[in-house]
């Protein structure tokens, strides 16, 4: 007895109506609009619509024949194949990289501060408004700086520095602290505050100097920053100076008395004399911070200013 075969039945209608509907709807949501017929002039439109028309691949030939490699690209499809087809939408071209962050172009050769104690700063000094454009430039630079991967992701602000631009005396400090990373301005918290007392002390106010940090970006828990973060910064502080070029310049601790004069020796090794960056005399003393928590070195910090004071005639 034969056996009778499996008859094979065609795709549900109602799940290739909803299938149609779908798929409809995808191509409204994307903005393709639905060809109900055939017709060059819609298709034309469409592959505009999308910019790719120099993209789209060529009709089929008559011949059951590939077209040759050397046939130009059609400018657009001449038909669409069938109510339901899809239309060919090519791929825009991938956006071309990104060129790399260059490296801040300085407007002077930057001198190497190894030779900063027999040395003076090269080239003749800038007007005061020059000064101005040449750190607002690289407090920009700073501020996009991501040479130090753990303080650029937790800094809130990098802090560059602020007062004169052509002063007598620069604070240098060690790097911001909460405040300071807060607001963007150096020396605003509390052993900011002390600052304010010692500059008005030496009968100056905050606006007659400068005041700046050997960091630009507040390590975590303002612990001290790392020796390869004072490296990736130095550039930074050596343009500060060039440009600055004060009188004096005071370290307000140890991270950067050592830092500016490339030395190991401690505070109260450095402190109670002239050392020498370019042609600046610079001038160590106890930070701040150290002051607030030793006030019985405020003394020492006084006698240390008051060198300054009397070097400069002030006194």
């Amino acid at each position: 007895m034969e056996q009778e075969k499996p008859t094979i039945e065609g795709p549900d209608p109602a799940t290739t109506l909803a299938q149609a509907a779908g798929l409809a709807e995808h191509l409204q949501r994307i903005g393709v609009q639905w060809l109900p017929t055939a017709d060059a002039q819609s298709a034309q439109a469409l592959a505009t619509q999308f910019h790719v028309a120099d993209e789209v691949a060529p009709p089929p030939q008559v011949e059951n024949t590939a077209p040759s490699q050397a046939s130009p690209p059609a400018s657009a499809p001449a038909d669409v194949a069938s109510p339901t087809a899809t239309p060919a939408i090519a791929t825009p071209p991938a956006a071309a990289p990104s060129p790399p962050t260059a490296a801040p172009a300085f407007a002077f050769a930057l001198q190497s501060d190894t030779a900063a104690a027999s040395e003076p700063y090269a080239g003749p000094p800038l007007a005061a408004d020059a000064r101005a454009v040449q750190l607002a430039a690289f407090a920009e630079t700073v501020a996009a700086c991501t040479r130090c991967e753990i303080l650029s992701k937790c800094r809130t602000k990098t802090v560059f520095g602020e007062g004169n631009v052509t002063p007598r005396i620069v604070f240098f400090g060690e790097g911001p602290g909460r405040e300071e990373d807060l607001s963007g301005r150096p020396f605003v918290g509390k052993a900011g505050q002390l600052l304010t007392k010692m500059i008005q002390a030496c009968k100056f106010a905050r606006e007659d100097v400068y005041i700046m940090n050997t960091v630009k970006c507040r390590p975590p828990n303002n612990r001290n920053p790392e020796p390869t973060e004072i490296e990736n910064c130095r550039e930074y502080f050596q343009a500060q100076f060039q440009i600055l070029r004060p009188e004096y310049i005071v370290c307000l601790g140890l991270v950067s008395a050592q830092a500016l004069l490339q030395t190991k020796l401690s505070v109260g090794r450095l402190r109670g004399k002239f050392h020498s960056y370019f042609d600046s005399k610079v001038l160590v003393t106890y930070h701040p911070s150290y002051l607030l928590r030793n006030p019985a070195a405020k003394k020492a910090a006084w006698e240390d200013l008051q060198l300054m004071l009397r070097d400069a005639g002030l006194m």
